[in-house]
């Protein structure tokens, strides 16, 4: 174990927001959140969902990207960032008279103020959906960390369809597909993000950018705790895996399943819970992405009406994001 000295030294020369928990939604990212939150030097933020888009709005900021006063304004009325329990006189204090300010020190300001308040000097933030915002992510901090969760694909269509926020984004909300055929909708969900996060994370090098598979995690929980801590440069410690213990149910952040229960496998299990028939559905589509995960398939040949229909849905699902310009596609999906 570092000495006291050696600790605030070593985590003085980090910058934050020093990692991001990305991936799919319904990954399991909210369960690796707990787990890092409760890490000795690690405070870790509820989901703020804004960092990256107002960046790339520009919203309360100049055309060279400085922070403006409307900022301040924008932030303290916005839900998400009363959770940060920070004043306005605080992020006042984050910006001096005549002193232009970048929108990536701002933030830091920000996780700086969040860490002291809580007594870490490490602060990250799990969004799943800024699993689709990494190079801009990775613009605004070059020394950040990433930290993809990815899940059986399966399980994750489990969990989507019994969840009651799928609506209010965009899989539910904008895709036609979704009422149509939510399982094979899903699953190009599902393989957009991870094929994303994959090709886009990979391009940071090994320092900044690491996976982490949800069925190892809560299988051996201690030894992928122990590898996480490695890439991160912390020391690992057991209270990790306490989590439940010593973190109040509220601090799990609003929306969470099952907060108090520890690292608990077996939670979904797409071969006893997924009907037959939703299981060649969702392999038709991503089937490949599965395999080259080490999934093993539950139906290793669909039928040939069964593609058919994946291909459709396929073609319907990349052609609403690919006429949504901001939206960036795989490059695996360009290339097909």
């Amino acid at each position: 174990m570092l000495s006291e000295a050696g600790e605030k030294a070593m985590t003085n020369s980090k910058q934050n927001p020093y990692l991001f928990i990305v991936g799919c939604q319904r990954s399991g990212t909210g369960l690796l959140r707990r787990i890092l939150n409760a890490h000795p030097w690690i405070a870790m933020t509820y989901e703020t969902h804004w960092i990256p888009r107002w960046f790339e709005e520009r919203k309360g900021l100049t055309p060279e990207g400085f922070v403006t006063p409307e900022l301040i304004s924008l932030l303290v009325e916005s839900p998400r960032f009363i959770r940060m329990e920070l004043s306005r006189e605080e992020l006042e204090g984050l910006i001096k008279p005549g002193e232009p300010v970048s929108y990536s020190n701002f933030i830091t300001g920000i996780f700086d103020l969040y860490g002291r308040a809580r007594g870490k000097t490490l602060v990250g933030d799990k969004v799943p959906g800024y699993v689709r915002k990494i190079p801009t992510l990775h613009a605004l901090w070059p020394k950040t960390r990433f930290v993809h969760l990815i899940r059986d694909g399966r399980d994750v269509c489990l969990s989507f369809t019994n969840w009651r926020k799928t609506r209010h984004i965009n899989i539910g909300r904008h895709l036609t597909t979704w009422n149509e055929d939510p399982v094979s909708t899903t699953a190009m969900w599902w393989e957009w993000h991870v094929r994303l996060g994959r090709e886009t994370g990979s391009l940071l090098g090994p320092e900044l950018y690491y996976e982490i598979s949800y069925e190892s995690l809560v299988a051996n929980p201690k030894k992928e705790c122990q590898a996480l801590c490695a890439f991160l440069g912390v020391p690992y410690d057991d209270v990790m895996l306490r989590f439940h213990e010593v973190q109040k149910t509220s601090a799990a952040g609003p929306g969470t399943n099952h907060a108090c229960l520890p690292v608990t496998p077996g939670l979904r299990d797409w071969k006893r819970q997924m009907p037959a028939t939703d299981i060649g559905q969702f392999e038709a589509v991503a089937g490949d992405l599965l395999d080259e995960l080490g999934y093993a398939r539950g139906v290793p040949c669909p039928e040939l009406e069964v593609r058919r229909h994946a291909a459709v849905i396929r073609d319907l699902f990349t052609g609403y994001f690919r006429s949504r310009k901001r939206h960036q596609l795989p490059k695996h999906w360009e290339a097909a």
